[in-house]
Formats: C-alpha cells, sequence, structure tokens
C-alpha cells in the first residue's frame, strides 16, 4: 500500500461511552485519532491519550462537513470512519413524541449516511479506506418498547450490508459492530423518554414504567453483570479498522450472541411469546 495513504481515523460521539473509549484505545495503539462531540470541550483531556480534537455534530450539515474538511487537510482523506454517534429512545411507538423519534433518526441513519457520503470521495481517491458502523443487537432482535430505537438499528444494518457492496472495488471495507449490553451511560436518555411518557396517565403509562424499570436495571441491577466494558467494542472496532480483511460483523457479548440465535430458531409467535413472559401488554 502506498506510502501516502491516510489511516487517519475520525470517530464520532466521543464524549461518553463506546466513542470515548474507542478513541483512547486508538490513539494508544498509535494510529492518528481524531475525536469529535457536539461540544469539543467535554473531550479535550483525550489529547492528553494522543487525539485530536474537533467538534461535530451529525445533526448539522455545516459542522459535518468542516470536521471532513479539517481531517482531509491535515490527512489528505479520513482512513476510517468509525460512526459511533448514537443514543436510544425508548417508549410504546404510540406514545412516542415526533419531537423525539425525528432527532433519533437524524442521530442514529441521518447523520450515519451523511457522513458517510462526505469522506467516501477522499477514501475513493486513495483507493483505501475503513467505514465502521456502530448498530446493536438491536438491529437483529426486537424488544417491547423499544420500537423506534430498533427501527433506526435496523437501518443501519441493511444501509451498511448496501454499502458494503457498493465501495467494494474501491479498496473501502465497511463492517458493522453489533454489540449486547454495554456498560456505558447509553441508556439514560432512554429512560429519562419513558419517564416523561409516564407522567400522564395513558394506556401505555404503566408499559412504560416497566420498560423503564427493566431499562434502568439492565444498566445498573442484576442483568448488568452480563454485561461488557466499552473496550470490548473498541477492540472489535481496532480489528475492524486494521485487520486485511475484516469481517463484515463484530457481535460482542454472550449476551447478543444467545438472543441473536434464539431469534433466528424461534417462528414469530414463539419471540413474541417469549416477550409476553418478560413484559406484561398493554392493556385496554
Amino acid at each position: 500500500m502506498a506510502a501516502d495513504v491516510s489511516h487517519a481515523v475520525l470517530i464520532t460521539g466521543c464524549s461518553t461511552g463506546i466513542g470515548r473509549a474507542t478513541a483512547k484505545f486508538l490513539a494508544e495503539r498509535d494510529l492518528t485519532v481524531y475525536a469529535t462531540a457536539r461540544k469539543v470541550e467535554s473531550i479535550q483531556d483525550l489529547e492528553e491519550h494522543g487525539c485530536k480534537t474537533l467538534q461535530l455534530d451529525v445533526t448539522d450539515e455545516d459542522s459535518m462537513k468542516n470536521a471532513v474538511a479539517a481531517v482531509e487537510e491535515q490527512e489528505g482523506a479520513v482512513g476510517a470512519l468509525v460512526n459511533n454517534a448514537g443514543y436510544s429512545l425508548s417508549g410504546a411507538i404510540e406514545s412516542v413524541s415526533m419531537d423525539e423519534v425525528r432527532p433519533q433518526f437524524e442521530t442514529n441513519v441521518f447523520g450515519l449516511i451523511r457522513m458517510c457520503q462526505l469522506v467516501l470521495p477522499g477514501m475513493r481517491r486513495q483507493r483505501h479506506g475503513r467505514i465502521v458502523n456502530v448498530s446493536s443487537m438491536g438491529g437483529k432482535v426486537t424488544f417491547p418498547g423499544g420500537g423506534v430505537y430498533h427501527a433506526t438499528k435496523h437501518a443501519v444494518e441493511g444501509l451498511s450490508d448496501v454499502l458494503r457492496w457498493e465501495v467494494k472495488a474501491f479498496g473501502i471495507d465497511v463492517s458493522i459492530i453489533e454489540p449486547g449490553l454495554i456498560r456505558t451511560e447509553y441508556g439514560h436518555k432512554a429512560v429519562s423518554a419513558l419517564d416523561r411518557a409516564t407522567v400522564e396517565d395513558g394506556p401505555y403509562a404503566k408499559f412504560n414504567a416497566q420498560v423503564s424499570a427493566t431499562t434502568k436495571g439492565a444498566y445498573a441491577g442484576t442483568m448488568s453483570r452480563m454485561a461488557a466494558e466499552p473496550e470490548a467494542v473498541s477492540r472489535a472496532i481496532h480489528k475492524a479498522i486494521t485487520r486485511r480483511r475484516p469481517r463484515p460483523r463484530y457481535l460482542i457479548t454472550l449476551g447478543a450472541r444467545v438472543m441473536i440465535a434464539t431469534r433466528r430458531i424461534l417462528p414469530d409467535r414463539g419471540w413474541d411469546a417469549m416477550m409476553a413472559s418478560q413484559f406484561k401488554r398493554p392493556q385496554p
């Protein structure tokens, strides 16, 4: 591979969790890392770990263009894009405000697409690039109360599969990261949306309260023992960026493997019955 090929890594959503851990992990392994966040002051400390920092909001066109342009000015091209920015919105579909649904898609799906569009010309010019899209086991299986979030992650799965095929001949590989439960603050936004939905009485108030309690338990209760640390995801992202032939998918945590395998085996009614054993259906 030519010496002037850029291998610089641009990561979205580095203020907390997986993004922050991955920025540190890759920089410690001597990769050139551009860590980004909506509020750049929230990631200034990453410079002490060898990262370069940029402001990047995946819901803002100018912000995305400026970040990619800054990397290209310094490096020639973005060598690897890690689309990590995202969050989880939960609640019964009828009870979720469209004012919350739209930002969920803007962040988890539309921003991801646009970032790919912006880095691909540079990757094609140098005939090399890696795109790593952080999805979830929620892109393969669904749980009650997670309809909007699952819709975004199913979209990421489909987009990534098509993109992988479209850009292969340009020397660009696309990988999907499918984490199970990871010990981060990721569940907080989902819980806060559910808490708002349970303030008012309605047909889904009790159901949303149950999903909220389940989500809190997954991130802070006994279920969290099955969770992995963010570094487990960072290791997979490192492989997707550095291996000669990266995998199309990296499934992370035993729990995720078990759930996805179970979903493949069970027919739709069987999965619904299993969910009904864990969640009480909304009642008239």
